[in-house]
C-alpha cells in the first residue's frame, strides 16, 4: 500500500479503523509555539491533561508516534499517568528515514503486543 493511498484515506474511514481495533489517539500537548511543522520549534508547552482519558477507559498500553511524541510524554505525562510509553517510528512524511513497508512492521508489533 503507498503512503499516498493510506493519506487520501478520508476521516470516517480512519476513525471506523481505530473504532474497530480499540485504538484511541490523543496529543501529549494541548497548545505550544511552533514554526511550521517543525518539531524542534516547540516551545511554551502546555501539556493535555491525560488523567481523565485513562482513569474513563480500558486503556492498557501508550505508544508514541515517533521519538518527539516520546520525549514530550515522558517531560509532560509519565510522571502523571505512571504509564510507560512504547515509541514507534514517526507516520510523519518527514520521516523519509523510513519506508512504508518498515512503519508497517514496526507498527505491527502492536498487533504482536495486544494479542
Amino acid at each position: 500500500m503507498d503512503r499516498d493511498l493510506l493519506v487520501s484515506v478520508g476521516v470516517q474511514a480512519k476513525k471506523k479503523l481505530l473504532l474497530g481495533n480499540n485504538i484511541a489517539l490523543w496529543d501529549v500537548i494541548a497548545s505550544c509555539s511552533i514554526k511550521g511543522s517543525s518539531d524542534s520549534s516547540i516551545k511554551d508547552v502546555t501539556p493535555n491533561n491525560l488523567i481523565p482519558l485513562l482513569d474513563g477507559s480500558s486503556i492498557t498500553r501508550i505508544y508514541a508516534n515517533g521519538a518527539k511524541a516520546y520525549e514530550l510524554y515522558m517531560k509532560y505525562s509519565y510522571e502523571k499517568t505512571g504509564m510507560e510509553i512504547i515509541k514507534l517510528p514517526s507516520t510523519s512524511p518527514a520521516n523519509a528515514v523510513y519506508t512504508l513497508e518498515k512503519l508497517i512492521a514496526a507498527w505491527n508489533n502492536i498487533k504482536i503486543i495486544a494479542h
